[in-house]
């Protein structure tokens, strides 16, 4: 062991115990029943058996654990956003796509290219840039990694402003926030602007946060340790408050967070239901029935005046093969082209085959978005494919690597046209455009929208 550290050897990892024994011990409290002279058990933590704590101050360590239940924050309620589960419609048991006959599989392309059929193709490539990162984009001392994030960020940033999204008085709200990179820029971009919070939403506690970085006294800037699932912006305080107009945003929103983002701000947000100071309805029987009812009656009771518009959506997309069918709000969109639940679950798994033949060769990409940070990025989500998902299906043969390609971009078309309609039959003017070149990011669609009463003519 090292000197002054604990004298147990931890198998797992091959070494001995880092920790720092107290004066006298060989062993620190962790593994402390290791001394002779200590007769004292040390059991598992019953809220993480992760780590153990002695059996006589059980009761004392459970009032202070980490693990514990924390009470939970005001804009938590349960599975608002989470989409109704009609139980009848989910397969009990997938099929992998590996096992299916060559018939099966046949079949199951001919359905995706019937369903892609009058679908736009070709989608507008909308690269773009803004002023507030060009100073990042000329540093030196960036290297490649941090160089493409700075990239896709600056056409994020180009896009909002075209879209006139970048202005005051409203509150940007990051989903999948992590260090919270894309809200800094644009809050960067404001810099000359008054009245702007911004809203930074993610699940886990998040390390080397760019927070300390924001300097302006005009900005507010509020972290909610939170899921996408079950967050009310409306009873967020700062919103409850001011009643400011809301600009949902987000860089690689993975897979089914997307969704839930969407109903976040589209359903729980915007509705204003059974009035302001009332608790949301109780979750009723999980069916579509139940959701378009509880949906309808909302609308009786909303109008202009006290609902909380959301001035628009700017969210770059990424792993499709993490949506859920439970959460997906294209649900009637796969309908209406015959459709269903057993039909998505294989279509966003074939959605990796989009850019599986690339995989190799962005393994090795550079770990930082900004130099002087050199740990794992968790905004990043080119990475996140296993083996099953992407390249060890042999496909009975009948499919080259171009032909996989192109089913697996026709997965993730479909998947996203299917976002589009439910922004469309909800009031909003929404888009698919490339906002990035594939040799920056092969997760480079980025979906927009506005409400289509806010449009303004080109010049």
């Amino acid at each position: 062991p090292l000197p002054e550290r604990c004298a147990y050897f931890v198998q797992r990892k091959n070494r001995f115990c880092k920790m720092i024994p107290a004066p006298g011990r060989r062993f620190c409290g962790e593994h402390g029943q290791q001394e002779k002279e200590n007769d004292r058990k040390r059991i598992p933590c019953p809220l993480d058996p992760k780590h153990t704590v002695y059996e006589d101050q059980l009761q004392k360590h459970l009032k202070k654990c980490n693990s514990r239940e924390k009470p939970k924050p005001v804009y938590f309620v349960q599975d608002i956003n989470a989409g109704l589960k009609d139980v009848a419609e989910i397969t009990e048991k997938q099929v992998p796509i590996s096992s299916l006959s060559k018939e099966e599989l046949e079949n199951l392309i001919a359905k995706l290219q019937k369903a892609s059929n009058g679908l736009e193709l070709d989608l507008k490539e909308q690269v773009l840039s803004h002023q507030a990162l060009q100073e990042a984009l000329n540093d030196p001392k960036n290297g490649d990694s941090a160089f493409k994030h700075l990239k896709q960020q600056a056409s994020i940033l180009g896009n909002m402003e075209k879209l006139h999204l970048l202005g005051p008085g409203r509150c940007f709200v990051e989903f999948g926030a992590g260090r919270g990179r894309l809200s800094h820029w644009v809050d960067v971009a404001l810099q000359n602007v008054e009245d702007v919070q911004f809203l930074l939403v993610e699940r886990a506690t998040t390390r080397f946060k760019v927070d300390g970085k924001h300097k302006r006294k005009d900005s507010v800037f509020e972290r909610l340790q939170v899921d996408i699932q079950h967050l009310c912006l409306k009873k967020v305080p700062i919103l409850e408050k001011k009643k400011l107009p809301v600009v949902g945003i987000g860089k690689h929103l993975c897979g089914a967070a997307t969704d839930l983002a969407l109903r976040c701000l589209v359903e729980s947000y915007t509705a204003c239901c059974h009035g302001e100071n009332e608790e949301p309805a109780p979750k009723r029987s999980r069916s579509d029935e139940a959701e378009v009812a509880y949906n309808s009656s909302s609308d009786k009771e909303c109008n202009k005046d006290n609902c909380k518009p959301v001035a628009g959506i700017v969210i770059a997309l990424c792993c499709h093969h993490k949506c859920d069918w439970t959460h997906y709000v294209g649900r009637e969109f796969f309908k209406s082209v015959g459709l269903g639940p057993e039909e998505f679950h294989y279509f966003q798994r074939m959605s990796s085959w989009a850019t599986c033949g690339m995989r190799e060769n962005t393994t090795k990409a550079s770990t930082s978005e900004e130099s002087e940070d050199q740990t794992p990025d968790p905004e990043e989500h080119d990475q996140t494919f296993s083996k099953t998902e992407s390249g060890s299906d042999t496909l009975h043969g009948i499919l080259t690597v171009e032909e996989r390609k192109q089913i697996g971009y026709l997965c993730k078309l479909l998947i996203d046209h299917g976002r589009v309609e439910y922004l469309q039959q909800r009031g909003y003017k929404a888009a698919l455009q490339y906002y990035t070149e594939s040799a920056v990011s092969l997760e480079n669609v980025l979906l927009t929208a506005v409400p289509s009463s806010s449009l303004k003519p080109e010049p």
